[in-house]
């Protein structure tokens, strides 16, 4: 699998009404790291987030992707390439979860044998064995067995990089810490490049090698290690932040 890092330069999103939901954000995500961006609702974390797959077109400054411009590329191919996971997943309910997780394959006019073949293999990844759960649909799944189908789709061509909003937000609590571990494990043996939205700070410490906390307008308030954000808050901003989810080191 191909590594690539993804870098904001002065990257700024401004709606036709005048609203700012990022002003002038330099970011960059290093090839194999997860970076989690925290911050409190309506500080451009999805905005952000969605500009790198061009599901919201930036209006200044430049993103690229394993060095490539975004905007320089066919939005659709772009969007095909970059693995996207959100909160309710999105899956086909008439789609059983195989023929879910080839839907990319199929645009991508992979043959049917290639393309099983990484069905197979990718359900097995994600602990949902294809010859039990291959021809179940999405209604008959529990809430943690559909979130992992949608990473196992996200996953399907190998992208350079996965794009996760908010990917484990409507999970129950205890299959969610399941499911971050999980996350976690796959994460590592795959190598992927991992740039993940959350609300919960928590989450964030548990999965992020570092983590940038914005605020209103995406600035960029602080960039660091988990350790580095809990332990050492650059600012009364990122003290107030943190206060909200009690003490989080450790």
């Amino acid at each position: 699998m191909d590594h690539a890092g993804i870098v904001f330069d002065h990257v700024r999103k401004e709606y036709p009404d005048g609203t700012v939901a990022v002003g002038d954000l330099s970011l960059a995500v290093t090839p194999g790291e997860v970076l989690c961006l925290v911050g409190p609702s309506g500080c451009g974390k999805s905005t952000t987030l969605r500009m790198v797959n061009r599901l919201v077109e930036p209006t200044g400054g430049t993103i690229t992707v394993d060095g490539a411009d975004v905007l320089s590329q066919d939005p659709v191919r772009l969007r095909r390439s970059i693995g996207y996971v959100i909160q309710h997943v999105g899956l086909f309910p008439h789609r059983t979860v195989a023929q879910n997780v080839a839907t990319v394959p199929g645009l991508l006019k992979w043959d049917k044998a290639r393309t099983r073949e990484r069905v197979e293999q990718l359900l097995d990844l994600v602990g949902l064995p294809h010859a039990t759960y291959g021809k179940r649909y999405p209604h008959e799944l529990s809430g943690g067995e559909r979130q992992r189908v949608g990473v196992a789709r996200a996953l399907a061509v190998e992208p350079p990089v996965m794009l996760m909003d908010e990917p484990f937000g409507a999970v129950d609590p205890q299959g969610r810490r399941r499911l971050q571990q999980e996350f976690l494990e796959l994460q590592r043996s795959l190598g992927l490049t991992v740039m993940m939205v959350t609300h919960d700070m928590r989450e964030a410490v548990i999965l992020a090698d570092r983590i940038a906390v914005l605020s209103k307008g995406g600035v960029l308030e602080q960039l660091g290690t988990p350790d580095e954000v809990t332990d050492a808050p650059a600012n009364a901003f990122v003290a107030d932040f943190l206060a909200d989810f009690g003490t989080v080191a450790g």
